[in-house]
């Protein structure tokens, strides 16, 4: 099963809530941090890490004693990514979506692929945990690509959790799409509420099963619980604003280890998932 954790907002707790849940439970369990452009999954879970793989894109290269200066490549291009510019050929690597097109439409077999950096990723564990995560290389413009690759090392024979990006674009559907299950993060203020109706509205899309953990559920109001009502989205966890809590949180700590109380809570968020997507499977 793989467990996405998501928030249409930063800063509402996300990745507590993953790593709490990935190191909380007894069978076999990986997580992998998808938000590639700040990832922080580690600072809490503290890997050894093994494996650190450099991740690269395809992209063109022109060889310019072939090309025709027809401008196929420039035609078939939706990104704009390469262009004819009167005597030569420009591509332009960042705007690339690597689909390979302006290599196939070009009739002078001038076009060729070399590889652009994406970032990296890196690979561990924690006591039998299985940890990965991805980062971004510095100026780099899109992140699904790399987020991609982390997510090809999920296997199937264990439980899977993703830490997603925060927010409702396209590095967020790239973290959710396929997932099993996805746990939205929110606040009960202002901005939680609108950005929860956004990433909810990207979860229907998907049609994946999803439930809500509130953050700090004794403030603000209460408009978040009654949306859960109104959309029929149930609500698996709710986490006081609690000095202990920041506490441990401010410390790069893990509540569950700090809190032991905590753990049960976890291990029955983990429960309720399990029933909510078996009960998906049956009504298919």
């Amino acid at each position: 099963m793989i467990i996405s954790v998501a928030s249409g907002k930063g800063g509402t707790g996300k990745t507590t809530i993953a790593v709490n849940l990935a190191i909380s439970l007894d069978t076999s369990v990986q997580l992998l941090d998808c938000d590639v452009e700040e990832p922080n999954a580690h600072l809490f879970i503290q890997p050894t890490i093994q494996e650190v793989d450099t991740i690269t894109t395809p992209v063109p290269v022109v060889d310019m004693e072939k090309c025709s200066l027809c401008g196929k490549c420039g035609e078939i291009c939706q990104f704009k990514a390469i262009v004819v510019l009167g005597e030569t050929v420009l591509p332009f690597h960042e705007l690339c979506h690597s689909c390979g097109g302006c290599v196939l439409v070009c009739p002078e077999k001038a076009i060729a692929e070399t590889g652009r950096e994406l970032g990296v990723i890196e690979r561990g564990h924690r006591n039998g945990l299985e940890f990965v995560h991805g980062r971004l290389r510095v100026g780099e413009a899109m992140s699904p690509p790399l987020i991609r690759k982390v997510r090809e090392f999920a296997r199937p024979d264990v439980l899977t959790i993703i830490d997603a990006p925060p927010g409702t674009s396209c590095p967020v559907i790239a973290s959710m799409k396929g997932a099993d299950f996805i746990l939205l993060v929110t606040e009960p203020t202002p901005f939680g509420f609108h950005d929860l109706k956004l990433a909810l509205g990207a979860v229907k899309v998907l049609d994946i099963p999803c439930g809500l953990i509130i953050n700090r559920s004794d403030l603000g109001d209460d408009r978040v619980k009654a949306y859960a009502r109104e959309e029929n989205i149930p609500i698996l966890m709710e986490i006081p604003f609690s000095r202990p809590i920041a506490e441990v949180y401010s410390r790069g700590e893990m509540i569950v280890e700090v809190l032991p109380e905590w753990k049960q809570k976890f291990i029955d968020l983990y429960r309720r998932i399990s029933e909510l997507v078996a009960g998906k499977e049956k009504s298919r």
